[in-house]
């Protein structure tokens, strides 16, 4: 089959590489100019993906990885493309997060209200006067810009709001800080119903071990498959209609905050995740292939899963986790990515490239050699799976181990919270 693959920052950008393992066609477009140098050398690249439709045509298969190209998805579909991905309602359900607690509260959900400002000292000024605790979150994937306010009297989140007023960032949200354990919830929908079993993850979005530093994209995921779920029923599963009415086709994730008592949803994930998607991958028995094509089509997919657990680490190089224009003079570009022995075919099927490329000798001849591109500061994920955390945590880092690339930064405790205390509770709490 023919798939072109729109990418906006190479969220699922492994995907592309998946689906042409699989035996398809791939011809990869990516929109961010500081990841476009990635993969190169694995994934056929094409510099204007709508001068592709004819390629891929009304037969092939059309995957977007990113929000911000829902309406386009809706038209193509319209045009009688198929289409997965997400759709202009999934859109505005991750953007807008003020607009996605309203739909949480009109499907009967518990929601704590978020507040949008237009600049970080109108912010400023409404936490002052409110008090408290509060998280900070920028309504992008800039999660650098990110805080948890940790002091009661809202001084810290003060603090961080003075210093985004004089740096000018724009377009903040606060929202109270909530107690309780962070759990997400997500679930395959085709448009009109859900496609698969329910899929549980725990993120860990601190650059270092115990969640301290800056907040990232994501330094890693526990995540794990139920065939039903309290928790899904609770929140994602009432977004049924919603996601019905708005034509969403793709993957969509809840993160929530639940104690013995409540849940409460603060934010939609209604795209293909990172590194949620290199777990899927991991977990999936049914190839990429037959589910997107299900999901695109509106049809059923008895899409089977592996049982037990999987862990998904990233490995990051500088600048992350800053943009490069906010940093002068450090890159990671060029530097080797090398492995201290070969890998099995399974270890392969578990390491997840991104901000990667493969060059061939400077006379053309010769080994070809795996290098870092200019990027994100996403370099590779790997994962590993098992019947139980600490078995699935153990094969993740064996295979991040026998990678060896210069000044790489990842976390070794993926997985530890759920193991510490989460698991338990969460099941006396009654979710698991």
């Amino acid at each position: 089959m023919n798939i072109l693959f729109i990418s906006g920052e190479l969220i699922a950008g492994d995907l592309a590489l998946q689906l042409q393992r699989e035996g398809n066609a791939v011809r990869l477009f990516i929109d961010c100019p500081d990841q476009r140098d990635c993969l190169n050398g694995f994934v056929p690249k094409t510099a204007n993906w709508e001068a592709e439709l004819d390629w891929v045509g009304k037969e092939g298969l059309i995957v977007f990885d990113d929000v911000g190209y829902g309406e386009t998805q809706d038209r193509l579909r319209h045009e009688g493309y198929r289409v997965a991905g997400g759709s202009a309602g999934g859109d505005r359900l991750e953007q807008d997060r003020a607009y996605a607690q309203q739909v949480f509260a009109d499907c009967g959900m518990r929601v704590e209200p978020v507040y949008t400002f237009a600049d970080a000292g109108d912010a400023l000024a409404f936490v002052s006067e409110h008090g408290g605790a509060w998280v900070v979150k920028q309504n992008n994937h800039q999660s650098h810009l990110n805080y948890v306010g940790e002091m009661d009297d809202g001084s810290d989140v003060r603090g961080v709001l003075a210093s985004y007023k004089h740096l000018g960032i724009c377009n903040i949200s606060v929202q109270r800080r909530l107690q309780g354990i962070e759990i997400g919830v997500g679930r395959y929908f085709n448009g009109q119903d859900w496609v698969g079993p329910i899929e549980l993850n725990q993120e860990h979005k601190g650059l270092l071990n115990c969640e301290l530093g800056p907040k990232t994209g994501e330094m890693g995921t526990l995540m794990w498959y139920s065939e039903s779920s309290r928790l899904f029923d609770a929140t994602l599963g009432r977004l049924r209609d919603h996601l019905r009415e708005t034509d969403f086709r793709g993957d969509i994730a809840l993160n929530c905050f639940v104690d013995d008592e409540t849940i409460c949803p603060i934010e939609a994930t209604a795209r293909f995740g990172c590194p949620s998607t290199h777990l899927q991958s991991t977990l999936h028995h049914t190839p990429w292939t037959e589910l997107l094509s299900a999901v695109a089509d509106g049809r059923p997919c008895d899409l089977k899963v592996r049982e037990g657990y999987a862990i998904g680490v990233t490995l990051a190089v500088p600048p992350f986790p800053y943009p490069a224009d906010q940093t002068t003079g450090v890159s990671s570009a060029g530097l080797p990515m090398l492995l201290r022995r070969p890998l099995t075919s399974d270890e392969v099927r578990r390491l997840h490239l991104e901000g990667v490329a493969l060059l061939q000798g400077e006379d053309g001849e010769g080994d070809k050699r795996t290098v870092l591109t200019h990027s994100l500061g996403y370099a590779v994920f790997v994962t590993g799976t098992g019947a139980t955390v600490e078995a699935a945590q153990q094969a993740a880092y064996a295979l991040a181990g026998n990678v060896v690339i210069p000044k790489v930064m990842y976390r070794t405790d993926i997985g530890n919270r759920f193991l510490q205390g989460d698991e338990v509770r969460l099941r006396d709490y009654g979710w698991l």
